[in-house]
């Protein structure tokens, strides 16, 4: 069966070659807005779904991966900074603290769909303005949830996790493959 990933994150699909799963790319553009009443889980949950819904047309056959990995500190929900001012906030909200790291994913096929979230915590040691002014000229969070990418420069930062580190980088890969496994795919 035909794994379509509905993500351009090179990421998620550096993760995915790397567990040796084979799929193609059809990203899903989509608008992501939480919900007044919804919980950070639940929208990212939501937001894998409606990934998944916006290639199914595209897909009559294959099996459809999307995920949706969000950064949740004092249930504020972290998305991509949309500009360098957004990235200090975030980061002035991570620095000395523990957050969580939330992925919603969904796979989908004709006939099945399962939709399950990861949720990793994060620990982020203490920042000085510097190293967050230096650390976004770098150009590295402009594109992250909670503006930060734990496999890049701001590893330096991560003194401990618990969880699943792959959930951070943006898709919890043995859960995925328990769900691929469920369906029939791989």
């Amino acid at each position: 069966m035909e794994i379509v990933l509905a993500s351009a994150s090179p990421r998620r699909q550096e993760l995915l070659k790397n567990a040796g799963i084979t799929f193609s790319v059809r990203p899903a553009n989509l608008e992501e807005r939480r919900r007044a009443d919804e919980t950070p889980r639940a929208f990212a949950e939501r937001m894998a779904r409606e990934k998944a819904q916006a290639v199914r047309e595209s897909v009559p056959d294959g099996c459809i991966l999307a995920a949706d990995t969000v950064v949740v500190v004092d249930d504020q929900v972290l998305g991509k900074p949309r500009d360098q001012e957004d990235a200090m906030r975030m980061l002035r909200l991570l620095s000395g603290r523990t957050h969580e790291v939330i992925t919603g994913v969904c796979v989908r096929s004709k006939s099945f769909e399962d939709v399950r979230s990861e949720i990793t915590c994060v620990h982020f040691s203490p920042l000085s303005e510097a190293e967050i002014r230096d650390y976004i000229a770098t150009g590295e969070p402009m594109d992250k949830a909670g503006a930060y990418a734990i496999q890049g420069i701001a590893s330096r930062w991560i003194s401990r996790i618990e969880g699943d580190y792959f959930n951070v980088v943006g898709l919890p890969v043995a859960m995925v493959w328990r769900m691929l496994r469920k369906l029939g795919a791989i």
